[in-house]
């Protein structure tokens, strides 16, 4: 599973299409527990990622730059730097492997380093905890990728602007999650990457 300039150009048009069509719920998942933006937010930097990536980059390291960039100068809240930091850690990676799951893992310690979040906080760190080594046994499926996303509903959140509201932010998906969900959705959908 290695990374290309043409499958790293697809799977994020894919993503960003996914946020497009879904901004309004991913917003609406953000009223009870967040800013009620999450859906606009991202829709607004994925855009401006898809805009990044034309013409296409010379090189992975520079196609996954362009991506983090986008995404923290255009995607406000928590979820810009969170997500830049990801494609920031798989670009410092990419000088060495181009190997997809060595990307997701360093993305994955750049997300939690940066937003300090541990699996079980109710936050994007579930679904990519639960997803990545699916994706390194190669048994990543729609149904797996739900899976992860429904989990974060019982979740009392322990991060974020959600973790103010204590027991009150059960019964609720967390944004981040779903959204990270579209992410691996996407690239479940992105031919030739996995």
């Amino acid at each position: 599973m290695t990374l290309t300039v043409e499958t790293l150009t697809n799977w994020m048009n894919n993503f960003a299409q996914k946020v497009h069509e879904n901004k309004d719920y991913l917003s609406d998942l953000d009223t009870p527990i967040g800013d009620s933006d999450h859906g606009f937010n991202m829709d607004r930097g994925m855009q401006a990622v898809a805009k990044s990536l034309t013409p296409a980059p010379d090189n992975i390291q520079n196609g996954l730059k362009k991506i983090a960039m986008a995404l923290i100068s255009t995607v406000g809240g928590a979820s810009g730097p969170l997500y830049g930091t990801a494609f920031l850690e798989m670009a410092k990676k990419s000088a060495e492997t181009n190997d997809l799951n060595e990307l997701l893992q360093a993305a994955l310690s750049g997300i939690k380093k940066r937003g300090g979040a541990q699996k079980g906080d109710k936050t994007m760190v579930d679904v990519w905890e639960e997803l990545i080594p699916e994706v390194k046994n190669n048994t990543l499926t729609e149904d797996s990728i739900n899976n992860a996303v429904e989990s974060t509903k019982d979740m009392i959140a322990k991060k974020g602007r959600a973790s103010y509201l204590g027991e009150r932010s059960k019964g609720h998906i967390d944004p981040g999650a779903q959204s990270s969900g579209y992410l691996f959705s996407a690239m479940l959908e992105t031919e030739g990457l996995l």
